[in-house]
């Protein structure tokens, strides 16, 4: 174990070993109001060290570290407070210690949960985004890259069309044009082959098509959205 690790779990470790010496020094009435709030706390505590493993990972991994620490946060606090009050009073009728431990924990779940979903629709419609981008950029970058190999004029002036289409071909896709942008860098990656080979013909025959193909991309593109 990276002593990184070590220094953290003994951070983690520094509130429960001194609430515990608290509270099993100071010899406080042990009722079952008492053990409750004992409970609550901890529960509190452990969610908050916990809270990295339910961060969705993504580009905004840092948002939405924050809202869910923060959200945690208040929440130990809140049940700290809470807890430390009801185990000081130490009240015979457990019920009302329970109702309210249990209604500022349901809070604390229903919000915690709605962040998750805010961030699970973040991140998604964040890949989704990257994914579009991906396209172009990668498609305009092989193009480009091609245009300095074609020799012949008419070739290149046909693969230059091609290039001008996917460069102002709009960003946004859709999830249905996913097969169809994939044929397209294949396509890409055929002609690549062709250029290699000096094939004039084969060249424009094979530019005429991926024109056609990103021409029809972006039609769909238009009656989708």
């Amino acid at each position: 174990m990276k002593k990184i690790h070590v220094l953290w779990i003994i951070l983690d470790l520094i509130f429960l070993v001194i609430f515990n010496a608290f509270f099993f020094a100071l010899g406080i009435v042990n009722n079952t109001s008492v053990w409750i709030s004992f409970g609550f706390i901890h529960f509190a505590y452990f969610m908050l060290l916990l809270t990295p493993i339910l961060i969705r990972k993504g580009k905004s991994t840092a948002v939405f570290g924050f809202s869910l620490y923060a959200i945690a946060t208040v929440y130990f606090i809140i049940e700290l407070a809470a807890g430390i009050t009801f185990i000081l009073v130490s009240l015979d009728n457990f019920t009302v210690t329970l109702l309210v431990q249990l209604c500022i924990t349901g809070l604390y779940c229903i919000i915690l949960v709605s962040s998750m979903i805010a961030n699970e629709h973040t991140a998604n419609a964040e890949e989704k985004r990257q994914y579009n981008i991906t396209y172009i950029k990668d498609a305009s970058v092989k193009l480009k890259g091609l245009l300095e190999r074609v020799a012949d004029k008419e070739a290149k002036k046909m693969v230059e069309r091609v290039y001008d289409a996917v460069y102002s071909s709009p960003v946004k896709s859709h999830p249905d044009l996913a097969k169809m942008e994939k044929n397209i860098i294949q396509s890409i990656n055929n002609l690549e082959d062709e250029i290699t080979a000096g094939n004039k013909d084969r060249i424009i025959i094979f530019a005429k098509s991926l024109l056609e193909s990103i021409n029809e991309r972006n039609v769909k593109l238009i009656a989708l959205n």
